[in-house]
């Protein structure tokens, strides 16, 4: 299995000239196919396509084919396939496909496996706060850990797809999980059984998921092909496709769905082409007998847009959606008027998906952190004019709080130095009070708090990694748990009850 991780001392081998003559497709059957799948696709292995490789170099990817990967099931080739063999191999899975792959739903209903078909019992089988608990996932075996929110202790872990993305959801009630992979693969996991329940695939690269607020459907995004999914919850069946072109017939990836609980519809964002679209699933009902008489259409309501949007956040409401632009200029779109209304000072690439709220000087203001510029900014909600620009040590990828702490928490994820540094903001004072530095050294990143907002947790993003556990009020660490590179961790309360401190 080809792992997307980052080797701290990535074998350098220059594209020999002898690569060209080397029939890579031919080495690539022979060795490769029996995981990959002969069109790259991905079977247990996944999918060797540039888009789903966009997150690794090819000196990684070259040091990966020669040596494997450690806790996976790649093995290494380097003792059977010489340098320029393995160059040929690189330059090739870094090579589009000739046309694009279908995904349909043939090709859905024949991924999806059941891993749990008898009843399972409708309470947790373990003695801890089953909305306290986190899941955490560590990118580096590619594993999940439910965590108790209480103890610090893990209850469990098992192994997921691999390169899971965009954050896993919850059903309403938290019993449920959902896990996307950038290869498609969307996971049903049962916490309260420690199941999992089912998979399936649904497609080739995947952006995130979203979970419906009455815990139905699940809505994916997918890069490729350019779709939408709508999948039942129950058992992971697919209920539709919907194909992402506009008007003149050109398609679009998808940048990323999210649930609107309030407005009972799944937003999207389109990576190329300047639209919205609101999909409800509120389905009509009878109002005499109160029966459900059709399903939700899932036809989407198109809003069209004067500029792309790359990211979005909803305010409290979910009646209005900001948006990052390319050109640092945001967008505020009224939901209901079905139109942009204002612009917003966005500069760099600020990372709204991370975005939070709070309450300031008697208004609510959004803080977003930049994935380019070394700067959260602070915008009133009421205005939609910057509050202020508060200065960090550089470019920062998430960002979080808790309505019981006077203090966002950020990181330098994207810095080029000072990557080992939490930053503490103070969310009246709108300035940085404090810098930790949880395991100096080492990458720390996402933070995120318990139930009630008295302790948080960073990553210390190393496939030597650990969670490092901080009194929230003290600025103190009360604990460390080893984890192969914790990429994140998702307070299930926190997440279904749509805290103001984290993301949705």
């Amino acid at each position: 299995m080809l792992a997307a991780s980052s080797f701290a001392n990535a074998a350098d081998v220059a594209l020999a000239p002898a690569a060209a003559k080397i029939d890579g497709n031919a080495l690539y059957q022979a060795n490769c196919a029996s995981c990959h799948g002969a069109d790259r696709l991905g079977i247990n292995g996944p999918a060797l396509l540039p888009g789903n490789l966009e997150r690794l170099r090819r000196p990684d990817a070259i040091k990966t084919i020669a040596e494997g990967r450690i806790a996976t099931q790649m093995p290494g080739f380097g003792d059977k396939l010489s340098s320029a063999e393995v160059t040929a191999l690189t330059e090739l899975i870094y090579t589009p496909l000739a046309t694009t792959p279908a995904w349909g739903m043939r090709e859905m209903r024949a991924s999806r496996i059941a891993h749990q078909t008898g009843k399972l019992q409708d309470k947790p089988v373990f003695k801890a706060d089953p909305l306290n608990l986190f899941i955490v996932v560590e990118l580096g075996d590619h594993h999940a850990t439910i965590l108790d929110g209480d103890k610090f202790e893990p209850i469990t872990r098992f192994a997921t797809r691999y390169a899971l993305h965009g954050g896993p959801k919850f059903s309403p009630d938290g019993r449920y999980v959902y896990f996307a992979s950038r290869d498609g693969w969307v996971a049903k996991y049962d916490i309260w059984n420690l199941k999992l329940i089912s998979e399936i695939r649904v497609g080739i690269n995947t952006r995130n998921l979203a979970i419906s607020s009455d815990g139905r459907y699940a809505m994916i995004a997918n890069y490729l092909p350019h779709t939408m999914v709508v999948l039942d919850t129950k058992n992971l069946t697919p209920l539709k496709i919907v194909d992402v072109t506009d008007d003149s017939g050109k398609s679009s990836r998808v940048s990323a769905v999210y649930d609107a609980a309030p407005r009972k519809s799944f937003i999207a964002a389109l990576k190329d082409i300047p639209e919205v679209w609101e999909f409800s699933y509120d389905a009509k009902t009878d109002r005499l007998n109160s029966k459900k008489i059709e399903e939700p259409s899932f036809q989407p309501r198109r809003l069209r847009l004067d500029d792309y949007l790359d990211d979005f956040f909803f305010d409290a409401s979910y009646q209005h959606l900001i948006g990052s632009s390319r050109g640092g200029v945001g967008q505020v779109i009224d939901l209901d008027a079905g139109k942009k209304i204002t612009s917003v000072a966005l500069p760099g690439m600020p990372h709204l998906g991370s975005g939070i709220t709070w309450e300031y000087q008697g208004k609510p203001v959004l803080a977003t952190p930049n994935l380019k510029e070394a700067v959260v900014t602070i915008v009133d909600m009421n205005t939609w004019q910057t509050e202020k620009q508060i200065p960090t040590l550089g470019p920062g990828f998430f960002m979080r709080s808790h309505e019981n702490t006077p203090y966002a928490w950020v990181d330098v994820f994207n810095g080029t130095k000072d990557r080992d540094v939490i930053q503490i903001i103070d969310k009246q004072k709108l300035e940085v009070i404090a810098q930790l530095r949880p395991s100096p050294g080492k990458v720390a990143a996402h933070t995120e708090f318990t139930r009630d907002g008295k302790y948080a947790l960073v990553s210390i993003w190393e496939n030597d990694g650990e969670l490092v556990i901080y009194d929230a009020k003290t600025l103190q660490v009360v604990k460390r748990l080893p984890m192969k590179k914790p990429s994140g961790k998702y307070n299930i309360f926190n997440k279904i009850s749509r805290s103001a401190g984290t993301s949705h």
